[in-house]
């Protein structure tokens, strides 16, 4: 019997829950977002601030999003002014391990994947105007 990571490439797509875990990782918030919680518990301003660029609407979103696919959970204290805390789940834990080594390759790589996108772009800029 084949192990998983033995399979063909494109038998990713039939596992249970792929198109979930594609859906989630094209979102341009979920690793950033994870990233943050992997450092600890944190209150909604706290990670506002921790993600420059995010807008209170798509946190919100990126939040609820998360917490229905049960990779954080978020915790109400009964108190006045309500509090609202948020952290990884077991689940999201176990997500952000293999998200971190995304991160570090994006480190190392992303430059030279910038750099191929705008030859591409001159090429195609030349292509164009002949």
């Amino acid at each position: 019997m084949k192990r998983r990571s033995e399979s063909p490439p494109e038998t990713f797509l039939r596992y249970p829950g792929s198109a979930l875990v594609v859906s989630l990782l094209a979102d341009k918030w979920t690793i950033p977002v994870i990233h943050a919680l992997a450092r600890g518990t944190k209150r909604t301003g706290e990670l506002r601030r921790a993600l420059s660029g995010v807008s209170q609407k798509m946190l919100t979103q990126t939040l609820r999003a998360l917490e229905e696919q049960g990779l954080i959970r978020r915790t109400v204290y009964p108190v006045v002014p309500p509090r609202v805390e948020y952290g990884l789940t077991p689940m999201g834990e176990s997500l952000n391990r293999p998200l971190r080594q995304l991160c570090d390759w994006t480190l190392e790589n992303g430059a030279a994947l910038e750099r191929a996108a705008a030859r591409r772009r001159r090429r195609t800029a030349k292509r164009d105007q002949a």
